[in-house]
């Protein structure tokens, strides 16, 4: 176990590292930078020139990208040409919104997915799993954005019930106004629900084909304590690592429904900092998602080898126990 945590780790250490590079030099080749943004539009071109040298912009590209990494990896992000302020200032006082947000989905999502995979494994190829299959493929079929309008078209301006906007003043917690988090965390929910509940699907069919499923069906066991004994610890590993799958996905969903419901998070801020070319906010602020997919995966990853590891001698056990 010591052994696949320090591989798990040394891969997503790496990964990091080529997605740093990649979000860095793909930020260089956009046509502006940062000094256009700071001088403003009637700037002369002297004027832009010596923005350019003050905010290290005429060294070569390689120089400050590893330069850019050095004080990332001690928490210096760089400074917001757009706000003024740092980046990690503005990260600060955003990603726990985001944290309560993507937080909330997922467990909604984790929770729905469970019933409904276990529903549809346990009932493949009859009309529960059919029936459960249309869902899961209409709403792996529909964007974000449009799972949110619609949202926000039936239950804001025509039923009333919850606001269109997520905008709650600064300084509040996402949590003193629940009616605002209603309809982007229920985006959230539709837009990963699709994709969970097949994987949890999958999972369980997997796991029902399994020996000790097959023998414990063999030995009278049915219904709900077939499932919750049998077939849900079987389906636990490969499930979780789904679920991290679509966890880190859901990343980058908030973007879009961040966006659209102005919900104060990193991910309208980021949408916020590509429209005025705010290159340090966009390399600070996907450093900081990527970092924040790959700690997801990283954990499902354990998580899915430790009950590997753990269901290994029981499952063995068990099995044994059976056939004697």
């Amino acid at each position: 176990m010591i052994r696949f945590g320090v591989v798990r780790g040394v891969t997503a250490a790496a990964m990091m590292l080529l997605l740093s590079a990649v979000l860095f030099f793909s930020t260089e080749v956009l046509p502006g930078d940062a000094a256009g943004v700071v001088a403003g539009a009637d700037a002369t071109e002297s004027e832009r020139a010596e923005i350019r040298e003050r905010l290290g912009l005429d060294r070569p590209a390689a120089a400050r990208y590893v330069s850019w990494l050095g004080d990332a990896l001690t928490g210096d992000l760089g400074r917001s040409s757009a706000a003024g302020r740092p980046v990690s200032e503005v990260l600060a006082s955003r990603f726990g919104n985001s944290v309560v947000l993507v937080g909330l989905a997922v467990a909604g999502i984790a929770a729905l997915a469970v019933t409904f995979g276990l529903l549809a494994g346990l009932r493949a190829g009859r009309l529960e799993d059919r029936l459960l299959s249309s869902m899961t493929v209409t709403l792996i079929a529909l964007p974000e954005f449009l799972l949110a309008t619609g949202l926000v078209v039936v239950l804001a301006h025509q039923g009333g019930l919850f606001p269109a906007v997520s905008l709650f003043p600064p300084g509040d917690a996402p949590w003193q106004h629940p009616d605002m988090l209603v309809l982007p965390v229920t985006a959230l929910v539709l837009a990963g629900l699709g994709v969970a509940t097949r994987l949890v699907r999958a999972a369980v069919v997997g796991a029902a084909q399994s020996p000790v499923v097959e023998q414990a069906r063999l030995d009278g066991e049915s219904g709900v304590r077939l499932a919750w004994s049998y077939v849900l610890p079987a389906a636990a590993a490969p499930g979780i690592q789904g679920l991290a799958v679509m966890a880190a996905g859901l990343l980058g969903g908030s973007l879009v429904v961040e966006t659209l419901f102005n919900y104060p998070g990193v991910g309208s801020e980021l949408a916020r900092a590509v429209a005025y070319r705010d290159v340090a906010m966009v390399q600070g602020l996907g450093l900081v998602l990527a970092g924040a997919a790959l700690l997801i995966l990283f954990t499902g990853d354990l998580l899915a080898g430790w009950l590997n590891v753990r269901s290994r001698p029981a499952s063995r056990l068990r099995a044994g126990r059976r056939t004697s």
